[in-house]
């Protein structure tokens, strides 16, 4: 039998001879005396709290998701709280949780050291989405909220997020300032257990009614269109925390033909019907398609465990469903909203878009077109909701969006919300057959107005320590050595987000980068191409993003176009990816 680190053994000793209960007893024994392995891999280190939270397996150990480590991180965190807001009367925090195993315990853990810490929590009674959870914190005037999910990781993970009192998750220096709380919290006696039941509200579906009736504020189709009660709708949760609210949203919007995906209703964190509960994969989309081929539906959405995300498939040109990617829904939600705001006016020379760095430049020309500014942020949706709130009170806020499927219209939260993306995707819909076109017909449209911009992504990973070098090194090689060409294209500007200065390759001037410090190039191309590199903080993994741009002079040449796009991408891809 394999021998097992003595540091590793000292650690799980520690559990024995600790307070722990009984059943978590029985479970470390079995380990030392039958699983080394499993031993070392529950044991060998503390599960991270990194600047989002928690994400891990689930199980016994300082090095899983489990009652105690759930426990270091709420008390480090009400630690933090109570240090930061030493002068609120009534400190509270708002608690959801998705459709995960073990979320629902997860979330009452948290909640009982919450009020254990004198802190009130507004907890929810059952599953609900993230963008519900970010709702809650900003109308009750919450310091923090917590999220138990692990998003689309594969169902033996569980995760939880912590967000701030503006509502969205959290960022500097409050992430790190966190970390350094749960780090001190080594005991077990150091945590507060001991649930105070005056101290916890439970939020039930009347909760539910005031954020829909919140959406609805930001419907843009007139209140008697035909299509509302045409369009056929299928959606589906796969599994996951939107099972309720979306249906209930969309038909709050006035869509009356909204069809489920019966076995994937089911509520389960074990996900039965899916690898992968993640709306960017085909294959988590086929049973919605499937449904939407037998119901003859008009629009296909499916979102994510956590409702943050959506995924969306619409008819195409030869009648089966065309999935879009997340630059191709952000493209045609926020064009339809921006021909609404048009159309009725709206426009005071004050109003805004977001999207982060490795989203789809279509955005920024359609901002350009209607007057309206559009801003940059690095990737991840926290920066989104950050701008958001240092931009409250000057500018109007319209919509924002990445490429991994997470949109936001409207500021009432500082998340991504698949809610409303879903409720704004049927209408841009049901616009468009107003019109007696597809969104297909839409995405064409954009793209013949505003230039036909297409991107691919492709994701390196390489094995353990030496990997992990390999794409430091080339990150170093690029930023120390950046070629004056890619692929006999000049290259004309550097973005260099890790030193904050951007280069003018024709000049050789540099300029300062108004961004929080990350480890990411990005190379501006004469011929409009943006390709990024971004590499993974913690694993021997790195990203390339490419976004390239072509002319369509109208719709029939739309395949031709997208397909020497398509290989034009391809080509710099190759030429970027490490030998």
């Amino acid at each position: 039998m394999e021998k097992t680190d003595p540091k590793v053994l000292e650690r799980a000793q520690r559990w024995l001879d600790d307070d722990y209960d009984q059943e978590t007893k029985m479970r470390v024994r079995e380990m030392i005396e039958n699983e080394p392995v499993e031993l070392t891999d529950s044991f060998y280190r503390d599960l991270e709290f990194g600047t989002g939270g928690l994400r891990g397996l689930m199980g016994v150990g300082t090095n899983r998701m489990n009652k105690y480590t759930v426990g270091m991180a709420t008390q480090g965190l009400a630690n933090y709280l109570l240090e930061c807001f030493s002068e609120e009367e009534q400190l509270s925090v708002a608690i959801a949780f998705d459709s995960r195993n073990n979320s629902p315990f997860f979330a009452d853990v948290a909640a009982e050291i919450m009020s254990a810490n004198g802190i009130k929590v507004f907890l929810f009674d059952k599953l609900r989405p993230i963008p519900l959870l970010s709702y809650a914190v900003r109308h009750f005037g919450c310091q923090a909220g917590i999220v138990v999910t692990a998003s689309h990781n594969p169902k033996e993970y569980n995760g939880y997020k912590v967000f701030w009192e503006d509502g969205g998750q959290v960022v500097p220096p409050h992430d790190k300032n966190i970390i350094r709380e749960v780090q001190k919290i080594r005991q077990l006696d150091q945590i507060r257990f001991g649930r105070v039941e005056e101290l916890i509200e439970i939020l039930d579906e009347e909760f539910d009614r005031l954020y829909i009736d919140t959406l609805k504020t930001y419907s843009l189709l007139p209140a008697g269109t035909a299509s509302r009660k045409s369009l056929k709708i299928v959606f589906s949760p796969i599994h996951g925390s939107g099972v309720f609210l979306v249906p209930n949203a969309l038909k709050a919007f006035g869509f009356q033909q909204v069809f489920n995906v019966p076995g994937q209703d089911v509520v389960s964190g074990d996900f039965p019907t899916v690898q992968s509960p993640n709306p960017e994969e085909a294959s988590a989309m086929k049973m919605a398609l499937d449904r939407g081929r037998q119901v003859g539906a008009d629009l296909v959405m499916a979102t994510d465990p956590d409702g943050d995300r959506v995924g969306v498939a619409v008819e195409g040109p030869e009648g089966d469903y065309v999935l879009l990617n997340g630059n191709q829904t952000a493209a045609i939600m926020i064009y339809y909203i921006l021909e609404q705001w048009k159309a009725r006016k709206q426009f005071t020379g004050n109003e805004y878009l977001v999207k982060t760095i490795v989203t789809t430049e279509v955005l920024a020309e359609m901002a350009r077109h209607y007057g309206v500014e559009c801003y940059d942020v690095l990737t991840g949706f926290k920066y989104i909701g950050e701008l958001i709130g240092k931009l409250e009170g000057e500018k109007t806020f319209i919509a924002g969006g990445e490429e991994s499927y997470g949109y936001l219209v409207g500021d009432y939260i500082r998340d991504k919300d698949a809610i409303i993306s879903c409720c704004i995707v049927a209408e841009a819909t049901a616009w468009a057959m107003e019109q007696g076109k597809s969104v297909y017909d839409l995405l064409a449209e954009i793209y013949s107005r505003f230039g036909f911009y297409h991107e691919k992504l492709l994701s390196v990973t390489r094995k353990g320590k030496a990997g992990l070098e390999e794409i430091q090194a080339l990150m170093t090689r690029y930023r120390e050595n950046t070629p004056e060409a890619i692929m006999r294209v000049p290259v004309i500007r550097v973005h260099d987000y890790a030193r904050g200065e951007t280069r003018n390759m024709v000049s050789g001037k540099t300029s300062a980068l108004d961004f929080p410090t990350s480890n990411v190039l990005q190379f501006i191309l004469e011929d409009g191409t943006i390709i990024t590199m971004r590499p993974s903080g913690t694993e021997p993994k790195i990203k390339f993003y490419v976004g390239v741009r072509g002319t369509l002079k109208d719709a029939s040449g739309y395949r031709a176009v997208r397909e020497q796009l398509d290989k034009l991408a391809d080509e710099y891809l190759r030429a970027m990816e490490p030998a």
